[in-house]
């Protein structure tokens, strides 16, 4: 079951499978007779989540369950370490991370003159 609590740990705060990313969210909305509700409310047993039993319109009647700042913490214990990645897997993953707007092959190409001058 720790699988699937960690699961609904990072989809509730908008992190990967290896609990990277911004922690944009925090919330998860299930309802009663769902597959993830008794999820959820196993994780409020543990003290990893906590519920807001508002019944917003918003979201259907259904429960809105946050991750406690003790979940926040076990997610990041309990997520697996990232594959390694190869060179150029690094390379490629800096380009997206760059956001330019520019093709790979356009990134490659600045990088590469940007290299040569800062050799001269």
């Amino acid at each position: 079951m720790s699988d699937k609590i960690l699961h609904i740990l990072q989809h509730s705060l908008g992190v990967d499978q290896f609990g990277r990313g911004e922690q944009y969210r925090n919330h998860f909305v299930t309802g009663e007779g769902s597959i993830d509700h008794p999820i959820c409310m196993e994780a409020v047993g543990l003290g990893l989540m906590v519920i807001r039993r508002a019944k917003y319109e918003l979201y259907g009647g259904d429960d809105v369950f946050a991750v406690t700042p003790e979940g926040k913490l076990w997610m990041a214990m309990n997520s697996p370490a990232p594959p390694k990645l190869t060179r150029s897997q690094r390379h490629y993953q800096r380009y997206l991370d760059a956001d330019c707007g520019e093709t790979f092959g356009e990134w490659l190409q600045l990088q590469e003159r940007r290299r040569k001058a800062n050799a001269a």
